[in-house]
């Protein structure tokens, strides 16, 4: 697939919260999908030579059988540090690179990180899909902002995350008596429709069939 819209990558803390301040406001959180899904994607990242090689992975699945189309892996020297908040200024240029070897265009690409549940707004997921345009949700194995009531253990009970009065995100729950995880809107696509498709591609096990596959190329396991 081809990349289109770069902005420069910054060499300083303050320059990453500037572009953060800047493009956040572009995010769509309201449903702007295809007509029809064919096509999702997760991306996950590994590092190599005691962090100095990034390892961008994507994993292509089609939907809603679940089944993998294609795979691509992408290697890059790693010019941000790891910064909690600023991980897209780390990790996208990679992906990227591995994007752009896809012969399969997603239709939704599903993140290891964080969407709008983000103190500027603009995690990972919010940032690469306002980067190509596709819509992307974040999925989030941790806890980053918010606050949120206890869940039921059931699978597909969810809560919503809070922050300053506003709605970022569900904490989630994929598998009945396991971990919850946290998902908000990237780009292009609404809380609710982001919670269904996550709920689609757990069929088994906590995280996303995506991010599960994408994580076991980035991590060569």
């Amino acid at each position: 697939m081809e990349i289109h819209k770069h902005h420069h990558w910054p060499s300083s803390l303050e320059e990453a919260k500037t572009i953060q301040e800047n493009l956040r406001y572009q995010v769509i959180t309201t449903d702007k999908l295809p007509e029809t899904i064919k096509y999702v994607a997760g991306v996950d990242m590994g590092f190599l030579e005691d962090g100095k090689i990034s390892r961008a992975a994507v994993a292509v699945l089609s939907f809603p059988d679940l089944q993998v189309v294609e795979t691509s892996l992408a290697y890059h020297p790693t010019t941000f540090p790891y910064i909690p908040g600023f991980l897209s200024f780390r990790e996208i240029p990679p992906v990227l690179d591995a994007l752009e070897k896809l012969q399969t265009i997603p239709d939704i690409i599903l993140c290891d990180g964080q969407g709008i549940a983000h103190p500027r707004r603009f995690g990972i997921a919010s940032h690469l899909g306002l980067l190509i345009d596709i819509p992307t949700i974040g999925v989030a194995k941790s806890w980053l902002i918010g606050e949120y009531e206890e869940l039921p253990e059931t699978r597909g009970s969810w809560k919503p995350l809070i922050d300053k009065e506003e709605t970022i995100g569900a904490v989630l729950r994929t598998r009945t008596g396991v971990k919850p995880v946290y998902v908000s809107s990237g780009h292009r696509i609404s809380l609710l429709t982001a919670i269904e498709y996550v709920l689609h591609c757990t069929p088994k096990y906590r995280l996303p069939e995506t991010t599960r596959i994408a994580d076991k190329l980035a991590s060569a396991r």
